[in-house]
């Protein structure tokens, strides 16, 4: 799931689809996903997309001091943003943000991004690559935006050539009524989550 929050998993949307494990690709509202996981009980990961807070850090100014807080991220969920876990016997890697087009958090130039993406490499490659790849923009050219805001990052389509995950979720385009198209790079599936999309591995 990502970007628009789908009312009817608030109702009994989420009972019928039962999953056994929820991924989030950003941009959603963290008490939105408190409330599914609580509700569903199985776990769910998640990596921030350019519309959330930076889960890293805030500033927070206390007359003439400037204090770094950690901001706390949705209760009993993982954010997956950087790291590579196991769940269930599925390994999930993840990379938030989108391509930098103005000033905010999770928001990241090419270069920055090929950067995060040759650190994610280097941790797959110590152990063994994941199944999943989970990330909040797509690969470059593989059903991204021509507008800045809305392009993909061209480090991920090297992870797909290298890591070759079974399976890539992303978010941030939102298909506003238009059919979404999955696509099929070698093994890899790769499939716009926005607002949720049911999948079996």
């Amino acid at each position: 799931m990502a970007d628009e929050v789908d009312d009817a998993l608030y109702e009994d949307g989420l009972q019928q689809l039962k999953p056994d494990l929820i991924l989030s690709a950003g941009d959603l509202p963290f008490d939105y996903l408190e409330n599914l996981v609580t509700r569903a009980g199985v776990p769910l990961l998640y990596v921030p997309g350019n519309h959330d807070a930076d889960v890293k850090f805030h500033r927070s100014t206390y007359g003439p001091v400037v204090v770094e807080e950690p901001i706390p991220g949705p209760e009993g969920c993982d954010n997956v943003d950087g790291k590579i876990l196991e769940v269930d016997g599925l390994r999930i890697a993840g990379l938030g943000g989108s391509i930098r087009y103005r000033e905010g958090p999770n928001q990241y130039t090419q270069a920055a991004m090929r950067r995060r993406a040759l650190a994610l490499e280097l941790r797959a490659r110590l152990r063994k690559p994941p199944d999943v790849l989970l990330t909040h923009s797509p690969p470059r050219g593989l059903g991204d935006g021509d507008d800045l805001p809305h392009q993909g990052f061209e480090a991920f389509n090297r992870l797909l050539t290298v890591l070759h995950p079974r399976l890539m979720v992303h978010g941030h385009l939102h298909p506003y009524g238009r059919q979404r198209q999955d696509r099929q790079v070698g093994g890899t599936l790769i499939v716009n989550a926005v607002p949720h999309r049911l999948l079996e591995l």
